[in-house]
């Protein structure tokens, strides 16, 4: 009969192979972040592709929030800038923002800092897409609008890019 008092090598095994795990779940979501920021369900979803155990998964999460290396505010600002120089409109930026675990309080405040912008890139995808001139008809003009549509862009802002291309 084994006394209680003694310590088991195999409990002693356990910390040991628990806190190897943990590090080398810290270690991969830092590799991640090195790259490029992450919002925290992206990580998430990433790390448990990983197999790492879930519980794992939540305190590495804590700590690099509570560090601050990882941030929604932070991923935020960086996705809408990203995709707001690739062309792409408010409403489809909102809807990957969504998708990513992003909610509207860290969503409208990036999104109304370039509020002044978005016609103006909506009329510079037009152009670059179609070229300086008015469409000639109803089915081009529909095609330019489905097209800036499809971006992301309201009905007020491709109105206005459509309207620029006629002034010119």
């Amino acid at each position: 009969m084994s006394s209680p008092l003694i310590a088991s090598p195999l409990a002693d095994s356990d910390t040991d192979d628990s806190a190897e795990r943990y590090q080398r779940a810290y270690a991969s979501a830092l590799r991640l972040l090195a790259r490029r920021e992450h919002s925290e369900l992206e990580l998430r979803r990433k790390l448990i592709a990983r197999s790492v155990d879930t519980a794992l998964i939540e305190q590495v999460l804590a700590e690099l929030l509570d560090d601050n290396l990882l941030s929604n505010a932070r991923f935020t600002e960086v996705y809408v800038r990203g995709r707001f120089e690739r062309g792409y409109g408010p409403a489809r930026i909102r809807a990957e923002l969504r998708e990513r675990g992003i909610d509207d309080a860290l969503q409208q405040p990036a999104l109304d800092g370039l509020s002044d912008d978005w016609i103006e890139s909506a009329t510079r995808q037009r152009s670059k897409r179609f070229g300086l001139g008015y469409p000639d008809d109803y089915r081009e003009r529909a095609r330019q609008m489905r097209f800036l549509q499809q971006r992301g862009f309201s009905g007020e802002q491709i109105r206005a890019a459509l309207a620029s291309a006629g002034d010119r």
